[in-house]
């Protein structure tokens, strides 16, 4: 089974600047908003809500940020409509490329997107054209120091989780997507705690990118990323973590 995608290892090698960190509040909020919207207030009734939650809580987001949100999506506040889209594009090197977006103006989201791919040898793809090289799992990032490889295996495993990899310095579980409540729930009885829990789009193989190549896959993956529209980027890319001083 192919591992999570390269990009969020990318992702951690970098820094993270402060107007980073609020891009990431604005895209939680958002996510919030609509997760509340379409399944009410009540997180302990709407799985997407908690999780959306719990994300912005381990991003230190303040609980009346979190209130605001979930209050805009009840209609309690007034807000505003998003859309969610997801595209589908490939890269340099040919790798896939999938965006999930929320926004409140698809045409300018789409003409943004189109501009960095064709400045950045890529393209926009047709509606199935490349999600088929994904599956939709979750992903459970666990800190290796902090717990025991052995305790965290038993407990996902017991759970239902599909795999655990072990990474330096931390752990991946991987579920089914209808499984990963319950393997979460499963873990926090244990007294596991994670860095990081999402719904997210894994390939089931990875393509090599090296050279130029990954040079402007990792220059356009960022560009994405930083679109007030994007909430997420995947990609079946394995590019070399340890060569991007060099990038």
């Amino acid at each position: 089974m192919a591992g999570h995608s390269k990009w969020k290892q990318i992702k951690h090698k970098k820094a993270i600047t402060d107007n980073r960190r609020a891009a990431a509040w604005t895209k939680l909020i958002r996510e919030i908003t609509v997760a509340a919207k379409a399944g009410g207030g009540d997180p302990a009734g709407n799985p997407r809500l908690r999780l959306a939650i719990d994300t912005g809580r381990a991003a230190n987001m303040p609980n009346e940020n979190i209130d605001r949100a979930i209050k805009k999506g009840t209609g309690e506040l007034e807000g505003v409509s998003y859309e969610e889209v997801t595209y589908e594009a490939y890269g340099p090197g040919g790798v896939a490329i999938m965006v999930d977006a929320l926004t409140d103006n698809a045409n300018r989201t789409v003409a943004d997107l189109r501009k960095w791919l064709s400045r950045n040898g890529g393209n926009l793809g047709t509606t199935g054209s490349v999600a088929w090289m994904f599956d939709r799992r979750g992903q459970i990032s666990i800190d290796a120091e902090k717990h025991d490889e052995g305790k965290v295996m038993e407990a996902a495993l017991e759970a239902g989780a599909l795999d655990m990899q072990v990474e330096e310095g931390g752990y991946t579980v991987l579920t089914e997507a209808a499984d990963f409540h319950a393997v979460q729930d499963a873990l926090r009885e244990q007294g596991i705690t994670w860095e990081e829990a999402e719904l997210a789009m894994v390939p089931k193989t990875e393509v090599k990118v090296e050279g130029p190549d990954a040079d402007k896959l990792v220059k356009l993956l960022e560009l994405i990323e930083d679109m007030d529209d994007v909430q997420k980027v995947y990609t079946n890319a394995d590019v070399d973590v340890d060569s991007l001083a060099e990038v």
